[in-house]
C-alpha cells in the first residue's frame, strides 16, 4: 500500500496478451488492470495495432524504413503481393492493411513453406544503402535470425505493437471518469488522450512521451504543491491468498492458452462467433487461474508470485479487449471484423468506455471532429 498525494500510472502496454509482440516482457497490462480494479473506465480498448513486419517467431520489429528504402514483401511464389491489396502505394500501405494482407496470404496457403510468415526482400537494394541507412535492421537480422539481408530475404509476420486505447485522460494527464479524478494521472501507452484515434501513425507514440509526458509532469508537480495529504489507506494483504494457494495449475500453461486464444480469435481478423468463443475460453482460464499453486512462499523477490499476478492482469485486460471488440459491429482502423467489414460513421463514430463492476458495462461518448472529417481510405 502506498500513501501518496498523487499517483501516475505509466506502466506501458499490454502486448504480452498475444503470442507475438514487439513489447518487452513487462507489457502485461498492469496499469489497465489497476484501473479495472478501481472501477475506472477504459477507453477504445478494441483498437490494437499489429505491426506487419516483425522478425518471425521473435516479434522484434523490422521498421518501415526498410520498405521506405525499397524492400518488398513476397509470398512463397516470389510474388510482390501488396500490389493486389494497395495498387497505388503497395508495400508502403498503412500497418493495418499490410498486416491483414500478410495474414490473408498465409491463411490462403501462400506463406513461405506453408508456414505463417512471408519474406521481406531487400536483396535488390544496394548493400551500401542497407549497411548505412538500415544498419539496425542489418545487425538485428544477422544477430537474431542468422540472415544477411543483403543476400537473402527476412522471414516476417505481424506482431502486436501498440494499443490505441487505455485509461482516459485529459491533455494534462488527469484520469477522467466523467470528471477528472483528484490526484490520479496516466501517461504513455497506458493512457488514452485519444490523439491516435483508431489507428496510430508511425512514430506518433513519441507524442505520448515528449508532449504529454511533460504536460503530465508539470500538472502533477503543481497539484502536489497545493494538495493536502489524504487519509492513510488501510493495508490489505492481498498477496496472502495467492501465496497460500496450493492448486496444481501452472502459470505458463494458462498464459500460453490465453495468448493463443487472443491471437486466433481477437487479433488482426475478428468475427462475432470467434469472440464469443474467446469469452467462453477466457472464463475457463479464469477458473484455472484460481487454482494456481506456487512453491515460493516469500513476499519479496518472488518471481513465481510476480508471474501469477501479471497473468491475472492479462486475463482482466483480455476480457475488456474482447468485450469492446465484440460490441463494435463495424470495422474501423486497427479493428477489423470479417462479419462487418465496412465502417459505419452513422452508428459507430464514437468512443467505447468499458468498466467492470460486478459485471462488464459499456457506454459510449461522441468523437469530437475538428479540422479533418473521417473519409474512406483508398490505396
Amino acid at each position: 500500500t502506498f500513501h501518496t498525494k498523487a499517483l501516475v500510472i505509466a506502466t506501458g502496454g499490454l502486448g504480452r496478451v498475444y503470442k507475438t509482440t514487439s513489447n518487452g516482457a513487462v507489457a502485461t497490462g498492469d496499469g489497465f488492470a489497476l484501473a479495472i480494479d478501481a472501477e475506472i473506465p477504459l477507453m477504445d480498448m478494441e483498437f490494437i495495432q499489429f505491426h506487419p513486419t516483425g522478425f518471425y517467431g521473435l516479434g522484434v520489429l523490422v521498421t518501415e524504413a526498410a520498405r521506405g528504402q525499397g524492400a518488398v514483401l513476397r509470398n512463397k511464389d516470389g510474388e510482390r503481393f501488396m500490389e493486389k491489396y494497395a495498387p497505388k502505394i503497395k508495400d508502403l500501405a498503412p500497418r493495418d492493411l499490410v498486416s491483414r494482407a500478410i495474414l490473408t496470404e498465409t491463411q490462403e496457403g501462400r506463406g513461405i513453406d506453408g508456414e505463417d510468415y512471408v519474406h521481406l526482400d531487400l536483396t535488390h537494394i544496394d548493400p551500401t544503402i542497407i549497411k548505412e541507412n538500415l544498419s539496425e535492421i542489418n545487425e538485428l537480422s544477422k544477430n537474431f535470425m542468422g540472415i544477411d539481408p543483403t543476400q537473402e530475404p527476412i522471414p516476417v509476420a505481424p506482431t502486436c505493437h501498440y494499443v490505441m486505447g487505455g485509461i482516459p485522460t485529459d491533455e494534462n494527464g488527469r484520469v477522467i471518469d466523467e470528471e477528472p479524478l483528484k490526484g490520479l494521472y496516466a501517461v504513455g501507452e497506458s493512457a488514452c488522450v485519444s490523439i491516435h484515434g483508431s489507428n496510430r501513425l508511425g512514430c506518433n507514440s513519441l507524442i505520448d512521451l515528449v508532449v504529454f509526458g511533460k504536460r503530465t509532469g508539470k500538472s502533477v508537480s503543481n497539484y502536489i504543491k497545493e494538495a493536502e495529504w489524504p487519509e492513510e489507506p488501510e493495508t490489505n494483504d492481498f498477496l496472502k491468498e495467492h501465496i497460500e494457494e496450493d492448486g496444481e495449475e501452472k502459470v505458463h500453461e494458462i498464459r500460453f492458452e490465453l495468448q493463443s486464444m487472443m491471437t486466433e480469435k481477437c487479433s488482426i481478423f475478428r468475427t462475432g462467433e470467434d469472440m464469443k468463443k474467446a469469452l467462453e475460453i477466457l472464463n475457463t482460464l479464469k477458473d484455472s487461474y484460481g487454482k494456481i499453486g506456487i512453491t515460493n512462499k516469500e513476499k519479496v523477490h518472488n518471481y513465481e508470485l510476480k508471474e501469477k499476478l501479471e497473468l491475472g492482469n492479462l486475463l482482466k485486460v483480455a476480457e475488456v479487449i474482447i468485450h469492446s471488440a465484440l460490441a463494435r459491429i463495424e470495422s474501423r482502423g486497427a479493428h477489423y471484423r470479417n462479419d462487418y467489414p465496412e465502417g459505419d460513421d452513422e452508428n459507430w463514430l464514437k468512443h467505447t468506455l468499458i468498466k467492470q463492476n460486478d459485471e462488464i458495462s459499456i457506454e459510449y461518448k461522441p468523437v469530437t471532429i475538428t479540422r479533418f472529417k473521417p473519409e474512406e481510405r483508398k490505396y
